[in-house]
């Protein structure tokens, strides 16, 4: 956030900003995320700003304000998000060196300590017929040696210790990548993790010649609902659909908020006939909930998803993979909603 804006927003303007910007995403029809929201602050206080002029771009163009623009414009423009991004790239480059600089440590300790034995076995390998010239040098060697091993002893604990610091950092660091790569919302991955998942995924596959299937789901009707309640029960919904989805995730599958209130589902080793019936189970199990509004009790009914899968062509790139689950998840909503559509037959399974 920028100086001057993080100035307004600690002022008596700041309730005025924050109104004005909640009423310019729900005129453009945009999900109040905190990142969103965070952009679209920038918009309403700073039109002539990057950002501003960027969103205004799209306004005037009629590009839809999705979940993945915002990520774009963030990185671009949010100094604390290209932050983030830096972090987390030299925290892996990191990793990777400290990782090395670990079997560089242990593997000096191995050697000086076989170098050491192996001295102390040759000196008393040595009888009484050895050439005293000999036996001088190699005991010489072996005292040598010795003194060398008590020098370092302080720079062996050291060195101890610093692997157990390095091991402590790596496990700082993947702590922090998990959280840059969870929803906060859900739990579930994120639309950053979604990707890299994604593309570790079908690189498997390319290796091992194994099926990978897609799943994009969608709540129905959720903005009607979101109106209708309020965001937090909206929230409450979101979440309630993806801990069903959680329980068909782990590895190797991956289940992500793909933004919004859409989910996906990567399913490794799973072709689209045994992906549909993971789906349908979702689905149906979904659907059953009868819901109730946390804070009331009131009864909110049922929720329904609208699901599309797509099992991954021989040399088919992500994107396609992508394309290919959207249109089939927009199959199962002009055909109704509730139902689970495979992309490649348009099969669908409906209640």
């Amino acid at each position: 956030m920028s100086a001057d804006l993080e100035v307004l927003l600690r002022g008596p303007k700041a309730s005025g900003l924050a109104r004005k910007a909640l009423d310019a995403m729900e005129n453009n029809c945009v999900w109040p995320t905190p990142l969103n929201f965070e952009l679209w602050l920038h918009y309403v206080a700073a039109k002539e700003s990057p950002v501003g002029k960027a969103i205004a771009r799209m306004l005037e163009a009629g590009e839809p304000f999705t979940d993945s623009a915002a990520e774009t414009l963030a990185a671009q423009h949010l100094p604390r998000v290209r932050l983030n991004g830096e972090l987390l790239t030299a925290g892996n480059a990191l990793s990777k060196e400290l990782d090395t600089v670990s079997r560089a440590i242990e593997s000096a300790r191995e050697s000086s300590e076989a170098y050491g034995e192996q001295l102390a076995s040759a000196n008393q390998s040595l009888d009484d017929t050895a050439p005293p010239a000999i036996k001088a040098m190699v005991e010489t060697l072996a005292n040598a040696t010795q003194r060398v091993q008590r020098e370092n002893k302080t720079l062996e604990d050291k060195l101890a210790d610093t692997t157990a610091e390095v091991t402590r950092l790596r496990e700082h660091l993947e702590m922090v990548r998990r959280d840059a790569m969870t929803d906060g919302l859900t739990n579930l991955a994120n639309r950053k993790a979604f990707d890299e998942a994604l593309e570790r995924a079908v690189d498997a596959a390319d290796v091992s010649g194994e099926p990978l299937t897609l799943a994009v789901l969608d709540i129905d009707h959720f903005k009607t609902f979101n109106d209708s309640w309020g965001h937090q029960t909206g929230d409450q919904v979101i979440r309630f659909v993806a801990g069903v989805l959680a329980r068909a995730g782990g590895s190797p599958r991956t289940a992500a908020r793909y933004g919004g209130e859409e989910f996906a589902l990567i399913l490794p080793g799973v072709d689209a006939v045994a992906a549909m019936a993971i789906l349908e189970e979702i689905r149906e199990e979904v659907g059953s909930r009868m819901l109730k509004r946390r804070s009331t009790q009131q009864d909110l009914g049922a929720v329904t998803v609208s699901v599309g899968l797509a099992e991954r062509l021989a040399g088919e790139p992500q994107s396609s993979l992508i394309e290919r689950a959207d249109a089939a998840l927009y199959a199962s909503k002009r055909a109704g909603r509730n139902r689970t559509t495979n992309a490649e037959k348009r099969i669908s399974a409906a209640a």
